[in-house]
């Protein structure tokens, strides 16, 4: 029978979880659904549990980051002892590489380098220390080792921001702006054709344009969405609120009524700022 003393061990920290992910994984006494996974059927979970995280720290609910952080490190527990039994590597090793990059990266704290730098200056620095990096990884391209598994909000403004710093950019927002009113024309001429896949493709080149323009103007496009996002669901609600004190939901109003009771809810929160 295994010894299970330190799994049942209160305050028992990392080497806890590790042995509890162990158990899980043990292919005669494990959890069947644990013992089936693979990297691919953990990882959309693992973005999951990323996203949790960053909606805590929105929501400044600390007592949740908590969990939500224990959730997202668990992931990286699971897929170090899959790659253990695989005989890749092991959580050690992922420690130790975490510690080597930061060491390398940081030569103003951990090496000879002076800290009086200022933050733009450590910015080009680190910048010059990944690229590097990315020639030591033999990644040639400009665009080479941005991940193909990020949100394409996020992918398309790390794609932007690799091609301007070797000179692919617009000069200034200004010639942004009109990029999107000319993709806008093609969108529309897309439309028109009534040809799925074009309008798609026109749609992608206007989104994609109008992240480059939050990288023009020193807005981060996912974190604008997603504060977009969080103003249209506290409007929504809101409306949601006035029509049930006059006895309605949505479903059996008109979008005359909504939308009045929309400039409501938005003229109440510009009065409260």
């Amino acid at each position: 029978m295994a010894d299970h003393t330190l799994i049942h061990t209160p305050n028992g920290g990392l080497p806890r979880l590790r042995e509890i992910m162990r158990a899980l994984r043990d292919p005669l006494t494990g959890c069947p659904w644990d013992i089936e996974q693979t990297f691919a059927t953990i990882a959309p979970y693992t973005i999951e549990e990323a996203y949790e995280v960053a909606d805590a720290i929105a929501r400044e609910d600390w007592d949740e980051l908590k969990g939500e952080l224990g959730d997202l490190l668990f992931q990286s527990v699971f897929h170090a002892q899959m790659a253990e039994e695989a005989g890749l590597f092991n959580l050690d090793d992922v420690a130790d590489t975490m510690s080597d990059k930061m060491v390398a990266r940081h030569p103003h704290v951990f090496g000879s380098e002076s800290r009086n730098k200022s933050a733009e200056q450590q910015t080009r620095d680190w910048e010059a220390i990944k690229a590097q990096e990315r020639a030591d990884k033999a990644e040639k391209g400009a665009l080479d080792g941005v991940a193909l598994g990020l949100p394409a909000l996020l992918r398309a403004h790390k794609l932007q921001k690799r091609a301007a710093r070797v000179g692919f950019d617009w000069p200034s927002a200004r010639e942004v702006l009109d990029k999107i009113v000319e993709e806008s024309h093609e969108l529309v001429e897309a439309q028109e054709s009534k040809k799925q896949d074009h309008i798609a493709e026109e749609y992608g080149d206007l989104m994609f344009v109008v992240a480059n323009l939050g990288r023009h103007l020193g807005v981060e496009p996912e974190e604008a969405l997603r504060a977009a996002n969080a103003k249209f669901t506290r409007r929504f609600s809101r409306v949601e609120s006035l029509l049930a004190a006059q006895g309605k939901r949505p479903g059996d109003s008109t979008l005359e009524d909504m939308d009045a009771l929309w400039n409501t809810a938005k003229a109440e929160e510009r009065s409260a700022e």
